[in-house]
């Protein structure tokens, strides 16, 4: 019935023409020094930013956004996956993994003129761990939840205990972090583009900012009427946010503490259609756009563009929701769900080259990945056998997926969503298809209230937990699945402080959760980044957590 799976090299790069441009363009260039700056650089994103405050964002092209103008106390290096200081020039930790102690960069300023400093750095973690009411959701301070717990003062008997404990400025540039225990969550936690740091003007300015709404439906606070808007210290600042253009332009901030940005406008206009950005490209109207669909790879790499593919960082799933429909709490259901699905088919006729069909819940590029979790192979007649046994050989289940959107995990959602549609109904399953938008897709997954839906991750930072604990370390709404023996394992593996015994705990968690079948990973899969020729790209991260301050306009 199952099989064990052994663990192979999972390519990286789309393809050969990608790879031959790929030095090129990921290569640092000497910036010229008297180049014409002045042009703006267009970018097309897949989506509108979702808040001008980063805290209140889960999704990659607010964060996109917010990396620009707002930064953290630690950061990944440029390209890479490797921590690095950010406001923090550099940090240590107590022997217990409890007190984390930063060093600010001295003569930092925000883009309203405040200081940057070590109370500025507290005002911050102080505002989001005394936030109240729909603060409090998990749909409007996910980050948080994830890392840190909860709140001061929990008004939902279902939130945990907070993680932290309190942020003190010990100095004019030291501010010392204490949490509860230690979580191999750290440092990587401290580099989320959630937890920019805010000028203090701008904090008094939006104290009294409110959600309203309801669970779902919630409308955030705009701050548009701010002054000056929002203030961070990165190398743009917020100009203006068209929502109505569906685009936010900002403007280099020239008392930047580091290399100036080589643009002096950048516009981030959301083009949600993947063959509307390549048009746009090709057009001239936007000057570069992510997630390019496989298929325009090598033509727009013939036609002189640059593609440069990022390294595997990601995986989407197929989840199944346990309480919204009860026959999905049925093992054998979800074992029938596994085999009736090809995923390779996915692979071979969607996803760029270099994606593998996904055995575990992260891909095999970090560490913890196991090479001995059951594994559910294509194979539509067992699929029908565990339907048969299970007495549920007329199942029908409501089946969701998101429009007007691609990720990096998932280039062509409705494409995947036919293929996995054919495969079940193929196996006697009737499906009753349901599409949403993007916003309100992430809404109705989380609060589970589809049966089966497409959704992925590409990582945050280089620890399995940011993969397996983001989903499994307790129970949610979004899979309805209630395993206490799963979540204590889960604890307890973040929080041993031994990098070997942890490794093994992670790899025992995988095969824990492929026995369980919350959901089938689907595949993990490198997606492409596109740029016009007469432009120097920043150094593309396998995060897509790329710095557009490093790009610039190449000479003619």
């Amino acid at each position: 019935m199952f099989t064990k799976t052994s663990r192979k090299p999972l390519a990286l790069l789309a393809s050969a023409a990608s790879v031959a441009l790929l030095a090129t363009a990921c290569a640092e260039s000497e910036r010229d020094p008297d180049a014409d700056t002045s042009a703006p650089f267009v970018f097309g994103s897949a989506g509108d930013i979702k808040s001008l405050d980063p805290f209140l964002a889960s999704d990659g092209e607010t964060f996109r956004y917010s990396r620009q103008v707002f930064e953290t106390l630690l950061e990944h290096e440029s390209g890479g996956s490797d921590i690095v200081g950010g406001l923090a020039e550099d940090w240590e930790q107590s022997e217990d993994g409890t007190v984390w102690t930063f060093h600010l960069r001295d003569g930092v300023t925000f883009h309203d003129g405040d200081a940057m400093n070590a109370e500025a750095v507290c005002a911050n973690f102080d505002r989001w761990h005394n936030l109240s009411g729909p603060w409090q959701s998990s749909n409007n301070s996910y980050y948080w939840q994830a890392i840190f717990g909860g709140f001061a003062d929990n008004e939902d008997e279902g939130l945990p205990d907070s993680r932290f404990v309190s942020c003190e400025a010990t100095d004019e540039l030291t501010s010392v972090i204490t949490i509860s225990q230690y979580s191999s969550i750290f440092p990587g936690g401290f580099s989320l583009a959630a937890f920019g740091i805010m000028s203090p003007t701008t904090l008094e300015a939006i104290a009294d900012a409110e959600i309203t709404g309801e669970e779902g439906d919630y409308s955030l606070p705009e701050y548009t009427s701010v002054p000056g808007t929002v203030a961070g210290t990165g190398p743009f600042t917020v100009g203006e946010w068209n929502r109505d253009q569906a685009e936010i332009t900002l403007d280099r901030f020239d008392d930047y503490w580091g290399d100036p940005a080589g643009f002096d406008t950048l516009i981030l206009r959301a083009i949600p259609d993947e063959t509307a950005r390549r048009q746009a490209l090709e057009a001239g109207d936007i000057h570069g756009y992510d997630l390019v669909a496989p298929a325009d790879v090598e033509p727009l790499v013939e036609a002189g563009f640059q593609v440069p593919t990022r390294d595997v960082f990601n995986v989407l799933y197929l989840a199944f929701q346990q309480e919204t429909n009860e026959d999905l709490g049925d093992i054998e259901v979800r074992q029938a769900l596994a085999h009736a699905v090809n995923r390779q088919r996915i692979v071979d006729t969607i996803l760029p080259a270099g994606g593998e069909v996904a055995t575990q819940f992260h891909p095999d590029t970090l560490d913890g990945w196991s090479e001995n979790v059951t594994t559910y192979d294509y194979d539509p007649d067992r699929a029908r056998e565990l339907l048969a046994d299970a007495d549920q050989e007329d199942l029908t289940l409501d089946f969701c997926y998101p429009t007007e959107v691609t990720r990096p995990y998932m280039p062509a959602p409705r494409d995947i969503f036919d293929v996995i549609t054919a495969d079940l109904e193929d196996v006697g399953i009737t499906v009753e298809a349901k599409s949403y938008e993007w916003t309100e897709y992430i809404g109705r997954t989380n609060s589970g209230e589809c049966s089966l839906y497409l959704l992925g991750w590409t990582g945050d930072y280089n620890d399995a937990y940011n993969f397996l604990g983001t989903w499994f370390s307790v129970k949610n709404d979004a899979w309805g699945m209630d395993e206490p023996e799963l979540f204590e394992a889960m604890a307890d593996a973040s929080g041993n402080p031994d990098a070997e015994e942890r490794i093994e705990a992670y790899k025992g968690l995988n095969e824990q959760i492929m026995e369980v079948l919350p959901g089938l990973p689907i595949s993990s899969s490198p997606p492409s980044i596109a740029f016009a020729p007469n432009v120097n790209p920043p150094n593309v991260s396998p995060l897509t957590q790329e710095n557009f301050a490093e790009g610039s306009w190449q000479e003619d």
